[in-house]
C-alpha cells in the first residue's frame, strides 16, 4: 500500500511553527524554514486576530436593549472596551460626546451602510464623475442638505452623460 503525501503550503508551515515556538522572532521563522522574511511578517500578520471595538453607538443599542455591554460585545464578537462599559450607565448625549469622529478620514456619513463610499466607488471603478454621483446620493440623508447634495449628483450624472454622446 502506497501512502498519500499530504502537501503543507508555507503558510501553515508558519503557523506550526510558531505555535511550538512560540516566541520565535520572524526572521528566526523565515530561516528555519527557509523562506522569505518578509513572507512570513504577511503570515503572523493575517494570524492577528482582528480587534473591532465596541463603539459609542453599539453602547447606545446595548443601554436601550437593558443588555450588560459584555454580552452584547460578545454576541456581536466584539472585543470589550473598559471604557465603554461607564459609558452605558450615562445618558445618550453623554455617549456621543466621549465618541470622537475623525471628519478627515472617515466621518461617519462616509461609511453609512456599512461600506466606506470610496471602497465602493472604486471596486465597481466608476470614475470620476459615476463616482461622485454615487457620492453625493449615497451622503444625501447624513449630511444635512439633501437636496443640495442631489442636485450636485444631478449634475455630475448629467456631465457624465454628456460625454458619452
Amino acid at each position: 500500500m502506497v501512502k498519500k503525501l499530504k502537501w503543507i503550503s508555507n503558510a501553515q508551515k508558519i503557523r506550526d511553527y510558531v505555535a511550538k515556538h512560540k516566541d520565535a522572532k520572524p526572521k528566526d521563522i523565515a530561516a528555519a524554514l527557509n523562506l522569505n522574511t518578509q513572507y512570513v511578517y504577511q503570515v503572523l500578520h493575517k494570524m492577528k486576530p482582528k480587534k473591532m471595538f465596541v463603539t459609542a453607538t453599539e453602547a447606545k443599542i446595548a443601554r436601550r436593549l437593558g443588555v450588560k455591554l459584555e454580552d452584547y460585545a460578545e454576541q456581536r464578537g466584539l472585543l470589550f472596551k473598559q471604557r465603554m462599559q461607564s459609558a452605558v450607565e450615562r445618558p445618550a448625549p453623554d455617549i456621543v460626546a466621549e465618541h470622537h469622529t475623525d471628519m478627515v478620514n472617515h466621518p461617519p456619513h462616509y461609511k453609512a451602510g456599512g461600506v466606506e463610499t470610496i471602497d465602493f466607488i472604486e471596486a465597481k471603478e466608476l470614475g470620476y464623475h459615476l463616482g461622485n454621483v454615487v457620492k453625493y446620493v449615497s451622503r444625501a440623508d447624513h449630511k444635512g442638505n439633501k437636496l443640495e447634495d442631489l442636485k450636485k449628483a444631478q449634475w455630475y450624472l448629467a456631465r457624465a452623460i454628456e460625454k458619452l454622446g
